[in-house]
């Protein structure tokens, strides 16, 4: 290994072999490919992704990786180091000795307990802060645009709120149980939301930030990307310094959920005190 521009490293396949005991540990993975724990020698504990379907040039993978790396931003994990050999690319991130949300949220034996309202939302708050700071990533000659971005960030908020995948399922009654589409229900008929939060925790939600966290991930999942707002907006929602109004329901929801009030604008700014 060697450094390269900045303080990235540049890693062989073989040095990432002996750094993850010959990719032995795998962490997780998800649709660019696999990744694994290892430890550099100076025992710093990385995770290696392994890009799997990227067909990318040498200089055009380093020049991204050389962009990415000097991202820096306490809600974002930091890149370490890459692996660009004949058709192989990899990064090398610093390790999160924590584990993932989705653990959290969703594995029942995790040994590190439920998570609080106050904790998943100040991750939901994070994580916003982490997307306004970053520009858009282009990845395989595919734009990443930033209201996809937008997109996906408001569908990790409802499952935050409701600890649990949003995955449509029939229920007992036979319709489909999706849970953002529950929530817009919820928000345009004027019920109670708080029966839509984990119920692990509903006694310690706060309600107005569990109202806020609904409305703004509707905002984020709406059908035409011009609707949707930017992560600096959903940062100033979440924070309290803008107020959003009722989201349309998603045309997308519309067979899951039936509105019982039209919505209003999009969003106004509150008062000065």
């Amino acid at each position: 290994m060697r450094r390269v521009e900045g303080s990235l490293m540049a890693f062989t396949y073989r040095d990432l072999q002996f750094v993850t005991k010959n990719f032995s540990e795998k962490l997780g993975g998800g649709a660019f490919g696999s990744v694994f724990k290892g430890a550099l020698p100076d025992s710093t504990l990385v995770a290696v992704k392994k890009l799997e379907g990227v067909r990318q040039g040498e200089k055009q993978f380093r020049a991204e990786v050389s962009t990415i790396g000097t991202v820096q931003h306490v809600n974002l994990i930091k890149l370490l180091g890459f692996c660009s050999q004949r058709t192989r690319r990899l990064l090398v991130y610093e390790h999160m000795p924590r584990g993932s949300l989705d653990r959290h949220l969703f594995e029942t034996s995790s040994s590190h307990g439920v998570l609080s309202w106050e904790t998943r939302y100040q991750i939901a708050l994070g994580v916003a802060r982490g997307l306004e700071y970053l520009a858009p990533e282009w990845i395989a000659g595919t734009a990443i645009t930033t209201k996809a971005d937008v997109f996906s960030y408001g569908m990790m908020l409802f499952e935050i709120v409701s600890g649990r995948r949003n995955v449509g399922r029939p229920d007992d009654g036979g319709a489909v149980d999706f849970f953002p589409s529950t929530a817009a229900g919820l928000l345009v008929g004027g019920g109670d939301l708080m029966g839509a939060v984990d119920g692990r925790i509903r006694g310690d939600a706060d309600v107005a930030e569990m109202e806020r966290a609904c409305r703004i991930a509707c905002w984020c999942v709406q059908d035409d990307e011009r609707a949707r707002p930017s992560m600096g907006t959903v940062v100033q929602v979440l924070e309290g310094l803008l107020e959003v109004s009722v989201p349309p329901i998603p045309t997308s929801f519309k067979m899951l959920a039936n509105p019982s009030k039209k919505h209003l604008d999009f969003f106004t700014c509150l008062p000065s005190a």
